[in-house]
């Protein structure tokens, strides 16, 4: 046999035999296996509390292949504030299904961290926070609940990734990139659906915040929206909160109170609340499939379970699509449909 042929096969059995498992598999398994099925609230503290003393380091999905092509990056050994947040609403949103595994969540974690959870890109991630909110609370992953908790206008005025590109390896060298991040910054900039809570106003309002709230940060730094992110959580009959902390270097839960953690930080001027929603229909349908307005679904469904089987006839040029979800939630009992000119759209309420 040819010397450089062996080695070459040699090589491939080595490669085959030894192939490292993959951490990150294993802690989403661990997880679903471990956790109990709850509301989603409850599900979202669950997660961020498994994930306590886990390590605080930045700048995970910008490294390896990832700096070069935009990719999703699945690491829940190494955590910053949003990827604490965006892992514990996958883990939590896919254990709302009858039949959880890691496929689903990886499904979950790309809906969430990228616009219309879609890969196309480096501009294709939701960067900041506060597009991060429109296009989550958009996809039905969220809901911002700050104006109903008598938040007060809060305008955006982004611009700190396009006049520091040079911090940014992806930006520094793309030039094209560069400037599709400058028109993301003016579309968030001329949004007027934004509100917060200044921090003097917090405890009048924390009542209403609930266990599992995202809770973000908004600052008086130039040129940013948010600078952190953490899930709201009474204990020892206070507000505060689970975090990924640069400071303790980890995930812990925040020792200060919500209210003295605000008022301890000079640019921080007060918070937005999220709240986590369950999964849709809408999540599960293929975003790309795209509708007129004149067009619309009709939902049926069959089997044993009402919701295993969906049939979707769509009036357009006559075709008639089907579509089968495995593992949708067990909690759907009614099923109301519409039409959208993105994506189908169909949900429980």
């Amino acid at each position: 046999m040819n010397y450089k042929l062996f080695l070459i096969l040699f090589s491939l059995i080595c490669s085959a035999t030894f192939a490292q498992p993959n951490p990150d598999r294993a802690i989403v398994e661990k997880y679903l296996q471990s956790a109990t099925k709850s509301a989603i609230d409850t599900e979202m503290v669950q997660a961020a509390l498994f994930f306590l003393e886990t390590p605080y380091v930045a700048g995970t999905l910008d490294r390896g292949d990832s700096a070069d092509v935009e990719k999703l990056v699945v690491n829940l050994r190494e955590l910053d504030c949003l990827t604490l947040v965006e892992n514990c609403l996958a883990l939590s949103r896919t254990m709302q299904l009858s039949l959880p595994d890691y496929e689903s969540f990886e499904q979950g974690l790309r809906h969430i961290r990228y616009r219309n959870g879609v890969i196309n890109g480096y501009v294709s991630r939701l960067h900041y926070t506060t597009d991060w909110i429109f296009d989550n609370a958009g996809k039905g992953v969220i809901e911002d609940v700050t104006y109903a908790l008598g938040g007060r206008k809060f305008k955006a005025n982004v611009n700190f990734m396009s006049g520091n590109y040079q911090k940014y390896p992806h930006l520094a060298a793309d030039s094209d990139a560069v400037q599709q991040i400058a028109l993301v910054e003016q579309a968030i900039n001329a949004r007027n659906t934004y509100y917060y809570i200044p921090k003097k106003e917090i405890a009048q309002r924390q009542s209403q915040i609930k266990n599992g709230d995202i809770i973000c940060f908004t600052t008086a730094v130039p040129g940013l929206d948010i600078s952190h992110l953490a899930v709201a959580y009474w204990y020892k009959n206070q507000l505060t909160f689970i975090h990924a902390s640069s400071t303790a270097k980890k995930v812990i839960i925040n020792p200060e109170s919500l209210i003295d953690y605000c008022n301890a930080i000079r640019t921080c001027t007060g918070i937005m609340v999220l709240r986590p929603v369950n999964y849709s229909f809408s999540d599960l349908i293929p975003c790309s499939l795209s509708l007129p307005n004149s067009s619309f679904i009709v939902l049926t469904s069959s089997g044993a379970c009402p919701c295993q089987t969906v049939t979707s006839p769509i009036t357009l040029k006559g075709c008639c699509e089907r579509y089968d979800f495995v593992g949708l939630p067990e909690i759907f009992l009614s099923v109301k449909s519409g039409s959208s000119s993105i994506c189908p759209v169909a949900s429980t309420r």
